[in-house]
């Protein structure tokens, strides 16, 4: 095989949004992307990266160029020095990355803390008080015929999710989105909300009452408001019905459910909701993350810790407190003498403080050779991408796990290469 002939490979999964749409077609040359399809928003800006050769150092101390075994020993003596080390990030790793930094924090007594914690953890600690009605976005496909969009504009941050979700033809709706209803529930108009059946326009941060609304009108509870969030009392009787009527129901809600005022509180009237639904027809709920393997973050931290996000090993053993153990608290309050970020793109999320307090701090930062986030670090590991330059596991948005198959080749380690190599030197000093 010539090192210019084009290779055209098919079913690639794309992680750059929960989806983790399965059946793009990459065109390679010369180690480099040349093209894909089918086209999406999100995924565009990242292949475009792939397109030009990757010129970076596999690490660095200090922002100068270092050799990986510096680096890994300069990492190793950080943490050795620590007595209290912090991971945070992991939702743009695989499992293998995921698994690799709950090994190297229980063996440090670290605590570990994901970026939920900065977006979707209250719909966590609603599922846990609520429990979830859910199914794989496979079923949704195949029998759904109403679907709501709560606080959630996929047609901006999953481009290709209503297309492979919502237009797709299923064994119940053959005709795909001519037999379908969809409702769009906002604050704001969107671009989905313009694409769907329905658009209620509900006041900013009433998506509480609006949900015990719905709730007790499908329980048959006769309410006396003319209106609640904006909403005229006789549209959501429509829409109680509609969604006690159809034969199978979907609502899909975003992050900003969760960061209103007291999140896990809506989070949980959604759920508590949908399981009144499922006493007259069937009804699931489902979270749109947010970029990357946040959902394979969650999955892995529960198998290998029993708890989903801010667990703390420093007694031997995993303890969850979600505001004690997690990131940005942990920054501002300054309960960490070293940080260890995989992957640093949610870092601007933090607050003010947080950002402040973690530039005083030793930094160690393992990150695609293509992001860039202005974080100051004392090490920095350039690592390979899963699913372009690594075979690897992620999740899909669904808790389905999806192999990624390696189209690239890179010299770069990947993390659980640099984190064991890290683990390996600790063990043996």
């Amino acid at each position: 095989m010539s090192a210019d002939e084009t290779i055209e490979y098919h079913n690639i999964a794309c992680t750059k949004c929960g989806c983790v749409c399965d059946d793009l077609t990459v065109r390679v040359r010369n180690n480099l992307v040349e093209s894909f399809s089918p086209g999406c928003s999100v995924a565009e800006p990242w292949f475009r990266q792939l397109q030009q050769p990757i010129t970076a150092p596999v690490a660095e101390l200090d922002g100068k160029t270092a050799s990986l075994e510096d680096a890994v020993s300069t990492a190793a003596e950080l943490l050795r020095k620590s007595r209290a080390p912090l991971f945070f990030g992991l939702s743009r790793s695989s499992t293998d990355g995921q698994r690799a930094v709950c090994e190297l924090a229980d063996f440090l007594g670290a605590t570990i803390d994901t970026t939920a914690s900065i977006g979707h953890g209250p719909s966590i600690l609603a599922f846990q008080g609520a429990g979830e009605s859910t199914s794989t976005l496979g079923e949704i496909r195949h029998r759904s015929n109403l679907i709501i969009y709560w606080g959630s504009n996929p047609q901006k941050t999953h481009p290709r999710h209503m297309e492979r979700i919502v237009d797709a033809p299923g064994i119940a709706v053959p005709r795909g989105r001519l037999d379908r209803y969809v409702v769009v529930v906002d604050s704001e108009p969107t671009e989905t909300s313009a694409k769907a059946d329905e658009f209620l326009l509900i006041e900013r941060g009433s998506d509480f009452e609006v949900l015990w609304a719905l709730r007790a009108l499908v329980r048959g509870v006769e309410l006396t408001q003319t209106a609640i969030g904006g909403i005229p009392m006789e549209v959501l009787r429509n829409l109680a019905e509609r969604m006690k009527t159809c034969h199978y129901g979907t609502v899909f809600f975003g992050v900003a459910l969760a960061e209103t005022t007291a999140g896990h509180l809506s989070v949980e009237a959604l759920l508590r909701l949908v399981t009144e639904l499922n006493l007259h027809t069937r009804f699931v709920v489902r979270r749109m993350r947010v970029p990357g393997d946040v959902t394979g973050a969650d999955s892995v931290l529960c198998w290998q810790t029993g708890y989903p996000f801010s667990v703390s090993m420093n007694r031997g053993y995993p303890r969850y407190n979600p505001g004690e153990y997690s990131a940005g608290p942990m920054l501002e309050r300054m309960d960490t003498d070293c940080v260890v970020l995989v992957g640093a793109e949610r870092i601007h999320r933090l607050t003010q403080r947080a950002q402040e307090n973690l530039a005083k701090l030793p930094v160690i930062l393992l990150d695609y050779p293509t992001s860039q986030w202005g974080v100051r670090c004392d090490v920095r590991f350039n690592t390979a991408i899963y699913g372009i330059h690594r075979r690897a596991t992620a999740y899909r948005m669904d808790e389905v796990p999806i192999p990624l198959r390696q189209i690239l080749h890179s010299d770069l380690p990947s993390d659980d290469e640099v984190l064991r190599a890290i683990l390996n030197r600790l063990r043996a000093q």
